[in-house]
C-alpha cells in the first residue's frame, strides 16, 4: 500500500494473557475502526487440526488444512464450517495447541493473507504476536503490551474463576511461561518488541487508562 494512512492500521502485540485483545477492541470501537483476533484464527486452525486427526506438530499437515480453513466471523462469535466454536477455542487447552500450531513456518505463512485481509477502510486494530513485525509492517502504530508474568497468570487466574473453572495459578503461570519461551524463541516470526518506544507497561494501569495511552499515541503518530 502506497500510503499506509489511507487505511491505517494500529499493531498490537504481546505475550499470552497481556491484555492486548481487549485493549485493542477498546480502541477499535473508539475509532470505528474494524478488529482483528489474530489468535482466533490460529486458535480455529489449531481446533481443525485436532478434529481432522493431524498431528499439531506436523506443518505441512496443518497448514493444508489452515490455507482452506472455513472459517468465519460475526460480531464476537468465531464459527467452524458453520458451527460456532467461540467458547471452544478460548479453553486452556485450545490456547496451549494455537501456541504450537503457531510456531509452525508453513502455517503462519499460510494464513498470512487471510489476516492482511481484515485491513479495510476506515481502518483496522489487530492484535496479536508478529502484528507489527510480518502482518503490518507499515502500520501506522506499533504497540507491544506486556506485563509480568506473574501479573499475566493473576488475571488469567481470576479470568477463569469468573467463569467457574477449577484452576490452579502455580499451573496457570507454568503454562504462561512455556508459552512466552515458545513464542520468542520460534525461528519464524518471534515475539518481541520492534523497539522500546513501542513497549507498554500495564502493570498498575486500569483498561482505561491503557486504552487511552493507546489512543494518544496514535494521534501523535498522525501529526
Amino acid at each position: 500500500m502506497a500510503d499506509p494512512r489511507a487505511v491505517p492500521v494500529i499493531a498490537i502485540d504481546g505475550p499470552s494473557a497481556s491484555g492486548k485483545g481487549t485493549i485493542a477492541q477498546r480502541v477499535a470501537a473508539s475509532l470505528g475502526f474494524h478488529y482483528l483476533d489474530s489468535g482466533a484464527i490460529y486458535r480455529v486452525a489449531a481446533l481443525a487440526a485436532r478434529r481432522a486427526g493431524a498431528d499439531l506438530r506436523d506443518g505441512e499437515a496443518v497448514a493444508n488444512l489452515a490455507r482452506r480453513l472455513p472459517l468465519a466471523f460475526a460480531g464476537e462469535r468465531v464459527f467452524l464450517a458453520g458451527d460456532d466454536v467461540t467458547d471452544e477455542i478460548r479453553s486452556e487447552a485450545m490456547s496451549a495447541a494455537a501456541s504450537v500450531v503457531a510456531a509452525l513456518p508453513p502455517v503462519r505463512e499460510a494464513l498470512l493473507e487471510r489476516q492482511r485481509a481484515f485491513r479495510e477502510s476506515p481502518g483496522l486494530v489487530a492484535d496479536g504476536r508478529d502484528m507489527a513485525s510480518v502482518v503490518f509492517p507499515d502500520a501506522v502504530l506499533k504497540v507491544f503490551l506486556t506485563a509480568s508474568a506473574e501479573v499475566r497468570a493473576e488475571r488469567r487466574y481470576k479470568q477463569l474463576m469468573g467463569k467457574g473453572l477449577s484452576v490452579s495459578l502455580a499451573a496457570i503461570l507454568q503454562d504462561l511461561r512455556t508459552r512466552d519461551d515458545r513464542d520468542t524463541r520460534r525461528a519464524v516470526a518471534p515475539l518481541r518488541a520492534l523497539t522500546p518506544e513501542a513497549v507498554l507497561d500495564s502493570e498498575g494501569r486500569t483498561i482505561e487508562e491503557v486504552v487511552a495511552i493507546v489512543l494518544d499515541r496514535y494521534r501523535r503518530a498522525l501529526q
